[in-house]
């Protein structure tokens, strides 16, 4: 009988201790939803900018994205652009296609660079190459592959550069309708929340190099991407934290100044996708290493807890139920509004789905993230 008792009590005490991890870890996470994401649910409608920009672009044997969304970025309703297109050794057709379109199309300048298989320059040198081409002060940056949602994304994203010298935009992806597509849906929602959310905050860390905008000056100011060339991606986040204030930068939510692109088409094209961003991780600064790992760490940790107690308590199940359900509840009131505002709709009808998705995903590239190496940019 006494043995009995005991035992109970250690179980007692096994769970008290889960759902005490499990309410810090909510606590922690609501900490973030409110203060962080809540501030995404409203967005005002943008004026259109009045000073010229220069479009960057920079693609390697990119000819079909071109051949796709080229026109519609020189056909945006703006009086004063142009639209730098780096051509960086494509071997596809590329050439040809850009010599043929800017006989009709005064506003785009071509940038070449040769093709060299002795020496990769990588992303980071052919958009060096097409900022020292532009024209312009202001400077807004896109990916071949990606395609504004209006004819109104330049009038939009400039607007904001008239008062501030880097502007954050927003770029969903376009996926599938499987469960590869839902978690690289639900991940890049979530990207997008945190850095818009951090950055209305005070706290930029990162924008997309799909939609960001920012201006020469402060590029060579910083000596554009100097200190972080040796690494092949980071050239918007890396580079946004060097010179992103609370002061200086700006979120543009305006959906007309959305840019959509397509979402990777396979597990090997998004694992080289992820391997590419990853590598810039070590190199953030520690406030934002804090900030972004707390989130992640409790993120994980309300699913332990709750896991566990669903194994331990099989005949209390409604301990581990209690606790995912309050955290899905909570989440979804703040994050309904934005999953519309910012073109994840899919995100918001679904969210416990899509949630366990993206703990699974922080699960693999936790493990997985030492032993992914980085090759080559396209």
């Amino acid at each position: 009988m006494l043995d009995a008792i005991k035992m109970s009590l250690e179980l007692t005490t096994v769970a008290i201790v889960l759902l005490c991890i499990a309410g810090i870890s909510l606590l922690v996470l609501f900490f973030y939803y409110v203060y962080f994401f809540t501030n995404l649910k409203k967005h005002s409608l943008s004026e259109s900018g009045s000073q010229p920009i220069s479009v960057v672009i920079a693609a390697r044997n990119e000819r079909p994205n071109l051949e796709k969304n080229l026109p519609a970025i020189l056909n945006q309703d703006y009086p004063d652009f142009e639209v730098v297109l780096v051509n960086d050794g494509s071997w596809d057709g590329t050439k040809d296609y850009l010599k043929e379109l800017a006989l009709t199309n005064p506003r785009l300048k071509i940038v070449t660079i040769e093709l060299d298989e002795k020496f990769q320059k990588g992303k980071k040198f052919a958009l060096t190459m097409g900022i020292k081409a532009a024209s312009y002060e202001n400077l807004l940056f896109t990916d071949a592959d990606c395609k504004p949602t209006t004819n109104r994304w330049i009038a939009c994203m400039a607007h904001h550069l008239e008062t501030n010298k880097v502007v954050l935009g927003n770029s969903p992806l376009v996926v599938r309708n499987t469960p590869l597509g839902s978690m690289v849906n639900y991940e890049t929602f979530h990207t997008a929340i945190q850095y818009l959310g951090y950055a209305k905050r005070g706290f930029p860390y990162m924008g997309v190099g799909r939609n960001l905008a920012y201006t020469k000056s402060l590029f060579f100011e910083n000596k554009g991407f100097a200190s972080h060339q040796h690494i092949m991606s980071g050239d918007d986040d890396l580079f946004v934290q060097e010179v992103t204030t609370f002061e200086n930068t700006a979120v543009c939510l305006d959906p007309d100044s959305f840019t959509h692109s397509n979402g990777p088409s396979g597990i090997k094209d998004w694992l080289k996708q992820k391997t590419r961003h990853l590598s810039t991780g070590n190199l953030y600064l520690s406030k934002f290493k804090f900030l972004l790992g707390i989130y992640s760490l409790f993120q994980l940790l309300v699913y332990v807890a709750a896991i566990t107690l669903f194994i331990i308590y099989p005949q209390m199940w409604y301990l581990g139920a209690g606790v995912l359900l309050l955290k899905w509840v909570v989440q979804w009131i703040v994050m309904y509004g934005p999953s519309k505002r910012l073109g994840y709709t899919k995100v918001g009808y679904a969210l416990p789905y899509y949630d366990i998705l993206y703990t699974l995903y922080l699960l693999f590239f936790g493990f997985a993230k030492p032993f992914l190496k980085p090759k080559t940019w396209n």
